[in-house]
């Protein structure tokens, strides 16, 4: 009779948890994504709040007073919910602030510094199952819906605008190889992605840095270049022969931007092109040591129409830079009446510590900030509303974001987003009486019945 006794089963342990808190920039969110991802890899869960979590992490933002400010109070809730916290991002750059701050923090790394955060966690939460527990591969950790992606192309920036220290936070220009990305973007549609936002601190600058270097990707040889990566990235299909919705982020208007209009009009990429004017008045943007050729940007505006008509063009603009005179913000009013953009984001001017543009004379008292910045917010409102009533009566594409309950006569509501409307930036197209089946992602015709300032309504086709 065999007498021996069996071992007993072994149980794996639960798995560390892990939680995010993602401040800034959509470049911060793919940071985000990407630590995530490795720490998933690594044995650790992911917790939805703070009580779940062994340790928070939180990714900061450090680009304006008081992006540091929303910061250190989100670093100081993690601390008063949870207790054990690491801070990584652009405002890690400063750890002896965050520390005089919030002395508890555990450990302090800088920004896109992936290894260093994830030694942190190890060293603090360390591991309670291997890495290759799960031996099915795991998708990679996603932050926003499934039917869109941010699409990360480089690190950096080669400018030294005076406002600004981004390349002191994130370093000089450093892009990504084009197959890596194509590899990425093409991942990212077989899992579902039917909208790609494409984002760096510079994307025109795209390969600037490598020379454009060539790699083969599908048998061409593709170069490391803003026009070459939009093309490739309008040839993937999301199903039918469709390509995705392809959104081009941070563009400065330099001259080969020019190349990419056609391939909006032949379909390939999203009509909308996201240019980070900033100011128009060239006495400002001097003084920003931003190139000062509104002139030519306002014909390049009309040239792009006429071959895209339907192109939407969005940027953002600071009001209140220093030396800023009443006749420089007329100039910049004037300008926007002609330039008539799309869709038009301002911000009243914050010293930020390091930057050059601190240190010149002539500051803006901030009451007359705030006037100046109601004034612009009123002018493009009204234009923003005058180009959406234009809308009204025509069919457009529109890409589904949420769809709703049925209410009590059974009717179902959605909202979505048209080609000229980025995610959490732009409008939204609320839809009427839409069908039962309808799901985030589905991309449909909407006849487009009303509007107002910033959002359009309608019924689909």
């Amino acid at each position: 009779m065999n007498t021996a006794t069996q071992a007993p089963a072994t149980t794996l342990p639960d798995a560390k948890k892990v939680g995010m808190v993602s401040l800034g920039c959509p470049k911060a969110l793919v940071d985000s994504e990407r630590i995530l991802t490795r720490l998933r890899a690594d044995g650790y869960a992911m917790s939805a709040d703070y009580a779940g979590a062994d340790v928070v992490l939180v990714n900061t933002c450090g680009f304006l007073d008081s992006a540091k400010e929303e910061s250190l109070a989100a670093i100081g809730e993690a601390i008063a919910e949870n207790g054990r916290v690491i801070v990584t991002g652009c405002m890690g750059d400063e750890a002896d602030a965050i520390r005089a701050a919030h002395p508890q923090v555990l450990a302090v790394t800088g920004a896109h510094q992936y290894e260093q955060v994830v030694e942190a966690v190890h060293e603090h939460a360390p591991p309670s199952q291997g890495p290759y527990v799960d031996l099915i591969p795991q998708p990679d950790i996603k932050l926003t819906p499934r039917h869109y992606s941010y699409l990360k192309i480089s690190e950096g920036c080669n400018h030294s605008c005076s406002f600004c220290i981004i390349p002191d936070l994130r370093g000089k220009l450093a892009s990504r190889r084009i197959d890596a990305v194509l590899r990425e973007a093409e991942k990212l549609v077989a899992a579902g992605t039917r909208e790609l936002l494409v984002i760096s601190q510079d994307t025109s600058a795209y390969g600037v840095d490598t020379r454009h270097e060539t790699r083969m990707w599908k048998g061409r040889e593709t170069r490391a270049h803003m026009t070459d990566l939009a093309r490739e990235l309008g040839r993937l299909d999301i199903g039918n022969g469709s390509p995705p919705w392809v959104r081009l982020h941070y563009v400065y208007p330099y001259p080969h931007v020019d190349a990419v209009i056609p391939l909006m009009a032949e379909g390939l990429l999203t009509p909308y092109l996201d240019i980070p004017f900033q100011h128009a008045s060239p006495s400002v943007l001097k003084r920003m040591k931003r190139p000062a050729n509104e002139a030519k940007v306002l014909e390049r505006l009309k040239s792009w129409r006429d071959i895209c008509p339907d192109i939407a063009v969005r940027s953002s603009f600071v009001v209140g830079f220093p030396g800023e005179t009443e006749d420089d913000f007329q100039y910049l009013c004037d300008w926007l009446e002609e330039a008539q953009l799309d869709r038009v984001g301002a911000f009243r001017f914050e010293p930020v510590e390091g930057a050059q543009a601190n240190a010149l004379p002539d500051p803006v008292p901030e009451a007359l900030k705030e006037e100046r910045y109601a004034r612009l917010m009123e002018l493009t409102a009204r234009i923003s509303a005058e180009k959406l009533a234009a809308k009204v009566g025509r069919t457009l594409p529109v890409i589904i974001d949420e769809v709703g309950e049925p209410d009590e006569d059974g009717d179902i509501g959605a909202t979505g987003r048209s080609q000229a409307d980025a995610p959490e930036i732009d409008g939204a197209v609320y839809l009427r009486n839409v069908a039962a089946t309808l799901a985030a992602g589905d991309i449909i015709d909407v006849t487009i019945e009303d509007a107002d300032a910033h959002d359009l309504f309608g019924v689909p086709v």
